[in-house]
């Protein structure tokens, strides 16, 4: 399939899938006649890209985990790297979850003290 009706397919625009293929992260063939031609396997590849990024995962840690995706390889191979893969997603997004608490935590004590709001009175010992 052409690069038109593989944005059409999946929604994304033609100049993300030439961002994505110039990253590796999705293969094109080049026909005689210079277009791009993609696979039908492409639109899964990139619907499983697009749920990846929505859970949190960079491209570079696509990128990185490629290999375990092998549609080729044996489940039993790229089950548990996939899992470790989410499990320490899950890790950092907990990770950050907490330091977003503590900086909460601050910002309201921050809030409660008496003439807040004037950072410019602090002391500046006290601005970390």
């Amino acid at each position: 399939m052409r690069i038109g009706e593989l944005s059409c397919a999946t929604g994304l625009s033609r100049d993300t899938l030439r961002f994505y293929e110039k990253r590796g992260l999705l293969r094109s063939r080049r026909l005689a006649n210079g277009y791009r031609d993609y696979p039908w396997e492409a639109v899964q590849w990139l619907c499983y890209l697009r749920s990846a990024q929505a859970l949190g995962f960079t491209l570079a840690e696509i990128e990185a985990g490629m290999p375990a995706l092998d549609t080729a390889a044996p489940p039993d191979t790229t089950a548990p790297a996939l899992h470790m893969a989410l499990t320490n997603k899950l890790a950092d997004i907990d990770a950050r979850i907490a330091g977003l608490t503590a900086l909460r935590g601050e910002l309201a004590r921050e809030l409660a003290r008496p003439g807040a709001g004037c950072l410019l009175d602090a002391q500046p010992d006290t601005i970390a």
